[in-house]
């Protein structure tokens, strides 16, 4: 059996196709695009890709963007400064701070200063709380999109048995609960789960997001299982796998490769469904990033109106 892939792109695709339709009738309705305003601290070459991939993201579908570059060496106070002003900021509908964060800077302090109006990640405590006791609110980018590539392969979540493997605030605490809102039952597990393997193989649905290069092996997935990788990790590309690349691409390939945190080759043989790495779960994050600032656009408007 071979799995079918979860085309990412694909489904990233039409939502921004349907965004950028909401955001048209939202500006013909209140007079002016969204606001997405992004905080960049440093020079880190991946966040750089992150946040200009983000600011084309929302020109392209209409979204007004702006991204703030402040230098490596910023105060914490200075970042809080800034917050403060955008938060204050009637045209700014979304705030997305970029992270890491340098070491002298706290993350949980700046996360927390953003309005929970405007908190577009969905990171910020009120937001966090709101998701946890099932009333409506910014929910984290990458785990919304997750449960939109879950929709997308018809995968039936009620009654299902699903397995998350991570913790983090960012992805495994918010997907296990939206998981649980749609009726399934749901295990977290992580690094150091006893008997991993046999925890990951016991799931109709796993969620893998543990940052770790292909962690998970085809043994340890159920077959018929839907699988969701959203680790993003760059190792180095073996020589022979260079040599091939070169003699097809007729150009020195790069020394290194994306690679999800579950081993494709062998799960793709296993599973009913898959996403790949690259072009899984990554296009889905930014697409639904524009999403929750359509939607914290609309319900700023509506508590505007309400006033």
């Amino acid at each position: 059996m071979t799995a079918n892939y979860i085309d990412g792109k694909h489904v990233a695709e039409s939502l921004r196709a349907s965004i950028r339709e909401d955001v048209a009738r939202f500006v013909t309705e209140f007079g002016r695009p969204p606001g997405l305003e992004v905080i960049l601290v440093g020079d880190d070459p991946a966040s750089q890709v992150y946040t200009r991939n983000k600011e084309r993201a929302a020109a392209d579908v209409g979204i007004k963007g702006k991204l703030h570059v402040l230098p490596g060496d910023a105060t914490e106070q200075s970042v809080l400064e800034l917050l403060g002003r955008l938060n204050r900021d009637d045209s700014v509908d979304g705030i997305l701070v970029q992270l890491p964060l340098p070491k002298q800077i706290r993350d949980q302090r700046v996360l927390d200063a953003i309005d929970p109006a405007k908190d577009v990640d969905g990171f910020h405590p009120i937001n966090a709380g709101l998701l946890a006791i099932g009333r409506p609110g910014l929910v984290p980018c990458t785990p919304r999109g997750c449960m939109k590539l879950l929709e997308h392969a018809k995968c039936t979540l009620q009654g299902a048995h699903a397995v998350v493997v991570g913790r983090s605030n960012i992805v495994g605490k918010p997907m296990a609960q939206l998981l649980l809102a749609a009726n399934a039952t749901v295990t977290i597990a992580h690094s150091r789960t006893r008997n991993l393997r046999d925890v990951c193989r016991s799931a109709d649905v796993l969620v893998v997001a543990v940052g770790q290069p292909e962690l998970v092996r085809g043994d340890w997935i159920a077959p018929e299982a839907v699988v969701i990788d959203v680790g993003m990790n760059r190792v180095p590309r073996p020589s022979t796998e260079n040599e091939t690349v070169a003699a097809h691409a007729g150009t020195s390939p790069p020394k290194t490769k994306l690679v999800g945190d579950v081993a494709f080759d062998e799960a793709k043989a296993v599973a009913r469904a898959i996403t790949p790495v690259p072009g899984g779960v990554g296009p889905m994050t930014i697409a639904c990033l524009l999403e929750n600032t359509v939607l914290a656009a609309r319900a700023r408007e509506a508590a505007r109106l309400a006033r």
